[in-house]
């Protein structure tokens, strides 16, 4: 629809260019819902998640992708496409290995939160987290009592270390789940969109790093 509307405006050939080039996808999770960050998750059978950007490996196929795609727009400008590229690429690869080094500490059998996120396959694929989808919860409202006491028996089941719940705002919840299963309630992930400059999130990599700090925090043994 932006393609659309561009070209409406401006009447001339507009180039579009697939950032995501080269990029194995993988299939969407089908929740359903939409997340409060302008767009849905309810996907079709044969959907792609687009979440590629969860994997930082994946962010780097994006900056050769966006690079090569600048120069031939602007030959002119190659040299220094290539500099800014190379060296967010070397700032990308750096995060890579902290993200990396940050999961290492973490035992195997912590490495799964419950999370109603449905956005971290990517991540998931290439960092050896496993983000299980809680029971009976919706992404539109506060867990009710009978969805939390669905969590807790899902907790306890499967033995998970964390809980990451977008819209459980009573703290009263959270006490009760921490209080009866042991696990940690973690704060908040950041998945679709960034925060403003004096946020958690203002640009990928301090995304990134917060939701591995997050996550860290919480699956500590």
């Amino acid at each position: 629809r932006l393609i659309k509307a561009a070209r409406g405006a401006s009447g001339a050939p507009i180039t579009t260019v697939e950032a995501s080039r080269g990029i194995k996808p993988r299939a969407a999770q089908d929740d359903g819902h939409d997340h409060g960050h302008g767009h849905s998750h309810s996907h079709d059978g044969d959907a792609t998640d687009p979440h590629a950007w969860q994997s930082v490996a994946n962010a780097l196929v994006y900056v050769a992708n966006i690079r090569d795609a600048l120069i031939a727009a602007d030959p002119d400008g190659s040299e220094t496409y290539r500099a800014n590229a190379e060296r967010y690429g070397a700032e990308l690869t750096a995060l890579e290995q902290e993200v990396m080094a940050a999961v290492a500490k973490i035992p195997a059998p912590r490495r799964k939160v419950i999370s109603s996120h449905d956005a971290f396959g990517y991540f998931a694929d290439r960092y050896g987290i496993a983000f299980i989808a809680p029971q009976g919860v919706s992404t539109e409202a506060e867990p009710s009592a009978r969805a939390v006491a669905a969590i807790i028996r899902q907790i306890r089941q499967q033995k998970i270390p964390a809980v990451f719940l977008e819209n459980m705002t009573d703290p009263r919840l959270a006490r009760r789940i921490a209080s009866e299963t042991g696990a940690t309630i973690g704060g908040t992930l950041y998945a679709d969109s960034l925060t403003a400059e004096n946020g958690d999130a203002p640009t990928y990599i301090a995304m990134v790093r917060h939701n591995i700090k997050a996550l860290a925090s919480a699956l500590a043994d």
